[in-house]
């Protein structure tokens, strides 16, 4: 496989495909595709909603191009699947997407191709259910003259310090030679280093535990501190004096959504059902943290009653991203916040830096205001670790009236009379 010589298509320009096609394109031509033309238009245009790519980094590729035109990438040998894999209302998977993308690259297949899948899914999905529809339509075979390769991403969106070049990539493959050539493929981009996975299944567990444990790590956390709160004890100060041992590991209580860890467990539980096993401890912990903002709604309810505030709060919420310094919203949990305090006819506002990039409808829908200059609000919940609100501080409390209080969900502020937390 010479480098020089491949032609790479990406499907999928989100948050995973966006950046791993910029990198790739510093060293072969890229097709970006993706079937919503809008953000093709965006990005040829140089622009990224997701705030991931600054404006000059696009303006400097020379090796990449942009389509929703699907007949553009039958010039590629290696096709590198990123969509979205979503839940649907019950919390079972949503593989339409990923199907999706599958039967639209395996219309335009050619021997000897290549197609790799980075998408989060349940360990079998890749061969079991991606692998028949490619050889049903391309009349190729797998592992004779089709190559089915798995490599997990490991995005962190948000984070400018740890970019996707940093962080060490696992690949697998259909066979050995297959895993070879996408372990080579991955290393002219990946600096922090390649760990080879036996198969494309193990490849695929490893990639849904990561943000299960991390799950369940975090209801730990938020179960600690609704048990401290009943007994009165400060949760952080607990933490940070487990914290001194050398082996406590550090986690904070929050409202825990996003399509990664909000998302992910539950592709291993409705697998795990499947084959006969019922899961308890992963589902209790993904059961808890999606009822936090229920939690966090009573007690602050808990708290304005004992203040004898009135029964109808203004109330400000500070962030709306599912994670901090991050513009994406998707099943994030303050919004489900925010839904509480609005079945209740209460005055709900919203803000959040990252407003700019999101569409009128949804900033009608939340009440996102432009600016934090109004005050007089009853209660002010911090909600996403955002830097723009730790560099507030103390500034958060004057967004209070003389009654009011400020609940900190995510500990940016000292605890004290004003400022109460999970």
């Amino acid at each position: 496989m010479k480098l020089e010589k491949l032609n790479i298509g990406i499907i999928g320009m989100g948050y995973v495909g966006l950046p791993l096609a910029i990198e790739f394109s510093k060293k072969v031509k890229v097709l970006g595709f993706d079937i919503n033309s809008e953000r093709i238009n965006q990005l040829k245009k140089k622009i990224d909603i997701t705030n991931e790519v600054s404006k000059k980094e696009l303006s400097n590729l020379k090796k990449i191009s942009f389509s929703s035109n699907f007949k553009d990438l039958i010039n590629c040998k290696i096709y590198i699947i990123t969509v979205p894999t979503p839940i649907n209302y019950n919390n079972k998977p949503n593989l339409k997407p990923l199907i999706r993308a599958t039967n639209l690259v395996s219309k335009i297949l050619k021997k000897n191709d290549i197609v790799i899948y980075e998408s989060t899914v349940f360990p079998g999905t890749t061969e079991e259910i991606c692998g028949p529809i490619l050889e049903k339509s391309s009349g190729l075979k797998i592992n004779k003259n089709l190559f089915l390769g798995y490599s997990p991403e490991r995005i962190n969106p948000g984070d400018k310090n740890k970019k996707i070049t940093d962080i060490v990539k696992i690949t697998s493959g259909s066979n050995p030679k297959t895993k070879k050539a996408v372990t080579k493929l991955y290393s002219t981009i990946i600096k922090a280093g390649i760990y080879e996975a036996e198969t494309i299944k193990i490849a695929e567990a490893a990639k849904i535990i990561e943000n299960t444990q991390r799950d369940l790590n975090i209801a730990l956390v938020n179960e600690l501190s609704l048990i401290f709160k009943k007994m009165k004890i400060s949760t952080e100060k607990v933490l940070k004096a487990a914290e001194t041992k050398w082996n406590f590991i550090p986690f904070r209580p929050g409202l825990v959504g996003g399509h990664c860890i909000g998302v992910d467990p539950y592709y291993l539980t409705y697998k795990s059902k499947q084959i006969g096993y019922n899961p308890q401890i992963i589902l209790a912990g993904r059961n808890l943290n999606n009822q936090m903002p229920s939690k966090v709604f009573r007690d602050i309810i808990s708290l304005a009653e004992k203040r004898k505030m009135n029964s109808k709060l203004k109330v400000l919420i500070l962030g709306l991203t599912f994670k901090e310094n991050c513009p994406d919203t998707r099943n994030s949990k303050s919004l489900d916040l925010f839904d509480h305090f609005k079945k209740k006819k209460m005055k709900v506002s919203c803000f959040d830096p990252f407003c700019k990039f999101w569409n009128k409808e949804f900033k009608k829908k939340y009440n996102v205001i432009e600016n934090i200059n109004k005050k007089n609000f009853d209660v002010v919940i911090i909600a996403v670790k955002h830097k723009y609100f730790i560099k507030l501080k103390e500034k958060i409390y004057k967004l209070c009236n003389p009654k009011g209080f400020v609940y900190d969900i995510k500990y940016i502020l000292p605890e004290n009379n004003n400022n109460y937390r999970l």
